[in-house]
């Protein structure tokens, strides 16, 4: 009589051979959500607080006030005739796909994804006022002497540090993962 042979377990791939599992973006989502929530509370307060136009000096260097910017960045296009809106918006719609996309295959480069995750809560911010009010409501205003800087927001801060954040994660941080991998 022969003894019964043990079933064969299933032989495990190699530890090279499992595909990685990337880890989640929705966390970066939940920052871009917050992003989005303080933009939008702090302009309602501009506008419940200061009519449109108004300014209030703070200190010798900075004021809060009231306007609307129908254009983008440093009120490029502002002097249109309206078509800039929806071009505008259009523009934050494709960029916000584009970072998603990106998001999707960076969610392992934690800089980079604080970066689009900042990007891509600004442009939702400042898509959702020109949705709104037809225009994106800025109210932070730095001066040197007679030279004002543009009024910007918290979207644009956003935008801004998100920007510079993945140029210094692009120029130092990935190009070290890119020579360890060659």
């Amino acid at each position: 009589m022969s003894k019964p042979t043990p079933p064969k377990t299933p032989a495990r791939p190699a530890a090279n051979m499992v595909p990685r599992q990337r880890p989640s973006i929705l966390p970066w989502l939940g920052l871009s959500i917050i992003w989005i929530l303080l933009d939008q509370l702090t302009k309602l307060w501009v506008v419940a607080r200061l009519d449109l136009g108004a300014v209030v000096e703070v200190t010798s260097f900075f004021n809060l006030v009231h306007v609307l910017n129908p254009g983008a960045a440093f009120s490029f296009l502002a002097n249109q005739e309206g078509w800039q809106r929806h071009f505008l918006s259009g523009i934050a719609v494709v960029a916000s796909v584009v970072i998603l996309f990106m998001m999707r295959s960076s969610s392992h480069r934690k800089l980079a994804m604080l970066c689009l995750a900042s990007i891509l809560g600004g442009a939702l911010g400042n898509l959702l006022d020109r949705s709104l009010h037809g225009a994106v409501i800025d109210f932070l205003d730095f001066y040197w002497g007679n030279y004002h800087w543009p009024a910007f927001n918290v979207a644009d801060m956003a935008i801004s540090m998100g920007a510079i954040g993945l140029i210094i994660d692009e120029l130092w941080f990935n190009q070290a993962d890119k020579t360890k991998g060659a």
